[in-house]
């Protein structure tokens, strides 16, 4: 029988402000060194490298990773990796949303965590991906530090050794001096990498956005008006009609450029949750969505089937936004998805909640692929995703959406044959996740 949860779990509140008169001659050369050599070194990966080797000796440590908090403190994302094993399945990059585990607790009361047989944790926290990949590579216990500047907790560095019951006090305090020197440092180091690379990213967007999407869409929306007023010759009564269906299919889209526009401004994008009382799902959200996308699923020979069970209770949502969810997702399917092959939308009541899926054959992901989904201007990187054109911001839009309503998005596949993305909304309002 596992251990309670409580005897493989430690939070250590007495671990601050170590003296450094406990430690040894060897563990104060290193705390000296570190502080002398701390901004020797360009880069975060050269920073972390060098103090993994050196402070190896002092501390069981089989593995070595730092994680910041991103997305104002909603997820969690692997930044630094460093193992002396092989191989390794949970790489630098992965991302799992706050709120998983254990480590709540350890934000919270900003303290370290010891964790004493990792296997035996993962029987109590079945939901942690995280805890099951370290699990497989072999780790068997974990000490956490939070990673404070100015008193604020920014990430969070562990250590892992492949040994049950490897950490003890005075490992955690030698840690929290190590980290009291390291912190500052990562934290600039990490910023001007991170800045650097929204401003690319930003840039990129920005020029998709102006040459690949807005002008053609513009053009298209002039030419539809051209024909509605005649401009070409009188139309039918069923010409009109699908022209003005073009329009406003048009006008949508334009709407979404400027979405993207908006959301490309990189750390200052808001979406603004406008709800509404009694909206119909399938009528305000999820039909609109499927109209918009089924020219492009036409075109690629594919049908669009939406699905419901029982009875869909009225919700309390901002619908503009939550289409525009929906349409990344459909436009996804058609976009990965196989010539031909079938979309199915399924909407299910499920107790208080409601429960959307989207279903497609075609390509999918692998299990690695699965935690680069939901970031921002990640996009699945292989040859055959590489193809197919697109920003990345579809997915990391949708997940601050549902987030935004206080639901939750999860994504499955089986590579190579299908992949289905689904999320949750309570009926009513709630507190927004942040």
């Amino acid at each position: 029988m596992a251990a309670p949860l409580n005897e493989l779990v430690r939070y250590v509140e007495s671990a601050e402000s170590p003296d450094r008169a406990e430690f040894t001659t060897e563990e104060r050369r290193v705390l000296a060194e570190i502080h002398a050599r701390v901004g020797a070194h360009a880069t975060l990966e050269e920073l972390l490298d060098w103090f993994a080797e050196r402070t190896r000796a002092l501390s069981p440590c089989d593995r070595y990773s730092l994680a910041f908090l991103e997305d104002d403190g909603a997820r969690l994302v692997s930044r630094y990796t460093r193992a002396f094993y092989e191989p390794l399945r949970l790489r630098t990059g992965y991302a799992e949303d706050v709120g998983v585990g254990t480590l709540p607790e350890v934000l919270a009361r900003g303290v370290p965590r010891i964790i004493t047989d990792l296997a035996a944790y993962a029987v109590h926290r079945p939901a942690s991906h995280s805890t099951r990949l370290l699990v497989q590579e072999g780790v068997r216990a974990s000490m956490t530090c939070p990673l404070k500047v100015d008193g604020r907790i920014v990430g969070l560095l562990f250590r892992s050794a492949r040994t049950p019951d490897a950490y003890a006090l005075h490992h955690v305090r030698l840690q929290l001096a190590l980290t009291e020197r390291l912190s500052q440092a990562i934290e600039k180091t990490w910023r001007i990498a991170q800045l650097e690379r929204a401003n690319r990213a930003y840039l990129e967007l920005l020029g998709f956005v102006t040459h690949e999407l807005k002008s053609p869409v513009a053009s298209m929306l002039v030419e539809a008006r051209l024909l509605l007023e005649g401009y070409v010759g009188e139309l039918t009564a069923d010409q009109r009609r699908r022209i003005e269906k073009l329009a406003a299919k048009g006008e949508h889209l334009l709407g979404l450029v400027h979405d993207y526009l908006a959301l490309a401004q990189i750390e200052g994008a808001e979406l603004k949750l406008r709800r509404k009382i009694g909206v119909d799902f399938l009528t305000d959200v999820v039909q609109p969505a499927r109209d918009i996308v089924a020219p492009q699923a036409d075109a690629q020979e594919m049908t669009i089937e939406v699905q419901t069970e029982g009875l869909l209770p009225s919700v309390e949502v901002d619908p503009q936004l939550l289409r525009v969810a929906l349409v990344n997702l459909l436009g996804n399917a058609v976009k990965y998805g196989r010539r031909g092959g079938d979309i199915r939308v399924t909407v299910v009541h499920a107790g208080d909640r409601l429960r959307t899926t989207v279903w497609n054959e075609g390509l999918g992901f692998t299990t690695e692929q699965r935690e680069q989904l939901f970031r921002r201007f990640v996009r699945l990187d292989s040859p055959e995703h590489r193809q197919r054109s697109g920003t990345g911001v579809g997915l990391y839009t949708t997940w601050r959406i549902v987030r935004l309503h206080g639901g939750k998005i999860d994504a499955r596949s089986a590579p190579g044959q299908w992949a289905e993305f689904d999320f949750e909304l309570p009926l009513g309002p709630t507190v927004p996740v942040p």
